[in-house]
């Protein structure tokens, strides 16, 4: 029910770890759903109550996901994927992102799926100047 309310008043169902309702600490009691669907403990009727209320299992996918479309929208508008490091897009420091990204690829810690659709929309990965 706390989760319902949530959902209503904000829009989405992806609380923030620390977010309590009520007194009740809902981030926290989702954060647990998630981590017991990971080990496969989660039961199924609550799985499915909680996919019908558009819980998102893997946060960070997800977030992923999000910005790879911002940066999807930024190239077609600007002909171009390499946004300044201070772009906001969105609400969303896309800049910051990229650079995140940049730097996990140079780190060898980038996913290769991720490498190859960041290339495919013309991500470039050495600058040769800074970009700001």
């Amino acid at each position: 029910r706390l989760l319902i309310k949530y959902l209503v008043r904000e829009g989405h169902s992806n609380v923030p770890k620390s977010r309590v309702e009520d007194g009740r600490m809902l981030g926290t009691w989702l954060n647990t759903q998630r981590q017991q669907k990971k080990k496969g403990k989660l039961d199924e009727s609550l799985e499915k109550r909680l996919e019908d209320l558009g819980v998102v299992w893997n946060v960070l996918l997800d977030q992923w996901e999000s910005n790879y479309h911002l940066l999807i929208k930024f190239q077609q508008r600007e002909g171009h994927s390499n946004v300044p490091k201070s772009r906001i897009e969105d609400g969303i420091k896309l800049g910051a992102w990229l650079d995140k990204q940049r730097q996990q690829k140079k780190k060898g810690k980038l996913e290769i799926s991720f490498e190859r659709r960041l290339e495919d929309v013309g991500v470039v990965w050495e600058l040769s100047k800074p970009h700001v």
